[in-house]
């Protein structure tokens, strides 16, 4: 197996998030700090974890592919509360989304022993306010996706609309594991600009924050190390949106 290379994730300490995220648009935290962040203790971070082996395949998936396992539900966020609506379709337009777009898509909901962890809503309200200190507003419509990418039939494709951006105000992409694996590499460009970044996300509970319409990002393709014993990346993204759910205006 060639060697590939890896470039380190550019983490910036808690303190210059909100100003990397001005400047660039986008932040990345290491896990200490995406948990100070939340004011939660690192291991309740973790205890979410095992909840991703219980995700539902996507049966939406256009290539064919049977390599990304999901649960969505969605929230809205206003003020410290952290209400969750009835569960509803994940949509995205065909603007964004060119492989998976202007379908209604129905997922299961996360499951209710995974929200009830106390670090569940304090991580979303603690991203939804670092979000407020960029773009002050009443409220935030939130999706949560768990995901799973595994590479089962050999490779394992995060992103297989390719970059893109959301159609959101602000995405969270929060690495949760990574077993077995090579690739997943994160990139990120700027939207207008001739300007990008390419790193891996390795430690569990780091944290990718972008500001959607600034940046468009795409994860590369995973492998396994060893063909004979399949791996995954597990990850939870969180997508902001002021407006409202897309699909709805």
């Amino acid at each position: 197996m060639p060697p590939v290379a890896v470039f380190a994730p550019p983490a910036v300490p808690l303190a210059l998030l909100d100003s990397q995220l001005r400047e660039r648009g986008y932040a990345v935290l290491a896990a200490a700090d995406v948990a100070a962040l939340a004011g939660v203790a690192p291991g309740a971070l973790a205890q979410l974890a095992p909840s991703w082996d219980d995700l539902p395949p996507d049966h939406y998936l256009k290539d064919g592919g049977r390599y990304r396992r999901r649960r969505h539900t969605c929230f809205i966020a206003e003020g410290d509360a952290l209400r969750q609506v009835p569960q509803r379709m994940h949509y995205q337009p065909v603007e964004y989304n060119a492989l998976h777009g202007g379908m209604e898509r129905w997922f299961e909901p996360v499951a209710e022993r995974t929200l009830a962890q106390p670090a569940w809503p304090t991580l979303i309200r603690a991203l939804a306010q670092a979000c407020w200190r960029q773009a002050p507003g009443p409220r935030w419509h939130v999706e949560a996706h768990q995901f799973r990418i595994d590479t089962t039939d050999g490779v394992g494709r995060p992103t297989p609309e390719g970059a893109h951006r959301d159609g959101v105000d602000f995405v969270a992409v929060l690495l949760v594991s990574r077993q077995g694996i090579r690739g997943g590499e994160t990139r990120v460009f700027a939207a207008q600009r001739r300007e990008g970044e390419r790193f891996t996300l390795t430690e569990p509970w780091s944290l990718l924050l972008m500001e959607d319409a600034r940046v468009i990002h795409e994860s590369t393709p995973i492998l396994p190390l060893d063909p004979a014993q399949p791996g995954h990346r597990d990850t939870l993204v969180l997508t902001f949106r002021a407006a409202a759910f897309l699909g709805d205006d």
